[in-house]
């Protein structure tokens, strides 16, 4: 790191007063529209999984399976923050931004990591948030966008940082809180809300980017009257959860945007009978009104805490000679979905599990609707075990999608199962609404827990796998280049593997375990790989229960870092 970026880091987390710290300032900044976000330039990643339809995927290729090995370090950042930093590194023309927990925002130059700008979130002293994380930055025009942990959205101007509005959109002392990045498109900012385990009734919104103004709102338990309501016992729908807390995906051409939907609360099914609308679901909802064009919902009655929040990736799938446009889902519940996305449906193709799962019994060949043991089903006053853990095949860190390979690649945990202890519960705003003890446990003779699995949605069949002695939280990203990065295990490496074959290529240890998701840019036509190192929230949960069921202790430092590497300027 250079003098000049010490000195700027230093003055970033020395001042605590609230608000914007500008050490540069940015003459030009390219406004990020509609045309750009659907089709974004290669040497830019200006959304969440670099596209709208959630790929994870650079075509950028100078960075290569043939020279991957001469990787390096070119700069790091640290954010003076502690906990998970799960946020990927959003850049436009050189400009970097990335969020880190307690709602910070930084403002960065890509090339050599000088700091621009610097905004802090002025937070209440005592907000409600079992997760105190972020998950990242919408652009859209001119300005950056900011979800928080008080639920609440920000709009800054991007080139100078200073606040331009600020919206509430629930009151965080009944248990709203946001951790998702938002999603910017047609001139709205969408976003939905954490709070699945507070009693919660989950939504979307979306507000104006311009003014911050609410355009509409879609809540995701119906209301009496509405379409599904029927699927609540009695007022069971006013703390049903279904939350909303991982980015959505956007078809342009339907102009529908797609979200995954949380577990009901509270944890036990029985406790509230019925389907439960539009929990453990896809939602696809029409952006100009939000309206529920169509959904399909993964498991009903969900009594497993298994989220179905990741957003299916949207994608071409071709079976029997036929290309559609498909969903595809690694399902915490351990099914992998396959779904046709339509004008007005969404259809059901398959499933398939990925892990060892033995809660479902099977699954309905034509409506996708999965039949339980009743043996594996937590019910109140009993213990019951299942598979996997309610931490599923693959929590909210995202897969990826690879045009060139074909392949899928899921950060997928196997081996791992729990058990859960029903309980009455009674709901109490801002507090736990889960009615549940739970236990975890690890399979017999399991000689591993992580994997990152290679996928042919085209056949259906598993092409690859990596394996893991721990378990994996590392979001996926791929590349023109025949690469897949990732981080997630408690090591704190950083690994690059060849796309088409699995094999490890290259690996480097950072400061801290990694859960952020890592990018890929160029600027001045050197491409760079960027990630954020910084362990926490739930990857540090499982750590301390696998280190319960093996003896063992495991230390992970804490502290954000930026990390950037490059080939060296004298590569070819």
């Amino acid at each position: 790191m250079t003098y000049k970026s010490c000195s700027a880091l230093f003055i970033a987390t020395a001042l605590l007063a609230v608000g914007v710290l500008a050490q540069n300032n940015l003459k030009d900044y390219n406004p990020v529209s509609d045309k750009r976000l659907i089709d974004p330039e290669a040497h830019n990643w200006l959304s969440y999984r670099g596209n709208l339809k959630g790929w994870g995927y650079s075509s950028l290729d100078q960075i290569n399976d043939r020279n991957i090995t001469e990787l390096e370090p070119v700069w790091s950042f640290s954010t003076g923050e502690l906990g998970g930093h799960e946020a990927p590194p959003i850049v436009n023309d050189g400009i970097m931004f990335i969020t880190t927990p307690e709602n910070l925002i930084y403002a960065i130059d890509a090339a050599n990591g000088d700091l621009i700008w610097r905004y802090q979130h002025d937070l209440p002293q005592n907000y409600i948030a079992f997760h105190r994380t972020n998950r990242g930055v919408a652009l859209y025009g001119d300005k950056v966008y900011m979800a928080t942990l008080d639920a609440r959205v920000v709009g800054l101007d991007a080139a100078s940082g200073r606040k331009l509005w600020d919206t509430s959109v629930q009151d965080n002392s009944f248990g709203y809180y946001i951790t998702m990045a938002p999603l910017g498109i047609e001139d709205k900012i969408l976003v939905g809300t954490s709070g699945g385990e507070l009693g919660i009734r989950g939504f979307v919104v979306a507000l104006d980017a311009e003014t911050g103004e609410e355009v509409w709102r879609t809540y995701t338990v119906p209301a009496p009257g509405q379409p599904g309501n029927e699927t609540w016992p009695g007022e069971s729908w006013r703390t049903g959860g279904a939350a909303v807390w991982v980015p959505g995906h956007y078809d342009a051409e339907r102009r529908l945007a797609y979200f995954g939907t949380g577990n009901p609360g509270p944890w036990i099914g029985d406790q509230r009978p019925g389907d439960n609308l539009y929990t453990n679901s896809v939602l696809a909802l029409n952006i100009d009104g939000g309206e529920i064009v169509a959904h399909h919902q993964y498991h009903w009655n969900g009594s497993w805490d298994w989220d179905e929040v990741s957003t299916p990736i949207l994608m071409p799938v071709q079976r029997k000679g036929r290309e559609f446009d498909a969903l595809v889902h690694a399902g915490r519940n351990g099914y992998l979905w396959t779904l046709e996305r339509m004008d007005d449906r969404i259809g059901f193709i398959d499933a398939e599990p990925y892990v060892y799962q033995n809660a479902f019994a099977g699954i309905d060949p034509v409506t996708g609707r999965p039949d339980y043991d009743p043996a594996h089903k937590p019910t109140t006053d009993t213990t019951t075990s299942f598979c996997p853990s309610l931490w599923g095949g693959k929590d909210w860190p995202p897969a990826a999608y690879n045009p060139d390979t074909g392949l899928l690649y899921i950060p997928a945990n196997d081996n791992h199962c729990g058990a859960i202890e029903g309980r009455e519960v009674t709901y109490m705003p801002g507090s736990a609404y889960k009615g549940a003890r739970t236990e975890f446990t690890l399979q017999d003779g399991s000689d591993h827990i992580g994997e990152i699995q290679a996928w042919d949605m085209n056949t259906g069949e598993q092409v690859w796998t990596v394996e893991f002695a721990d378990h994996n939280w590392g979001g996926i990203l791929t590349t023109g280049g025949n690469l897949v990065f990732s981080g997630g295990t408690p090591d704190r490496y950083f690994r690059a593997h060849d796309a088409s074959s699995g094999e490890e290529l290259w690996r480097f240890r950072t400061n801290s375990g990694i859960i952020g998701v890592p990018t890929t840019f160029a600027v001045d036509g050197r491409q760079f790989i960027a990630v954020q190192s910084g362990w926490g929230v739930d990857a540090a949960s499982k750590t301390a229960r696998i280190d319960q069921q093996r003896g063992t202790r495991t230390f992970v430092p804490q502290g954000g870092v930026v990390w950037v590497f490059a080939l060296p300027a004298h590569s070819p």
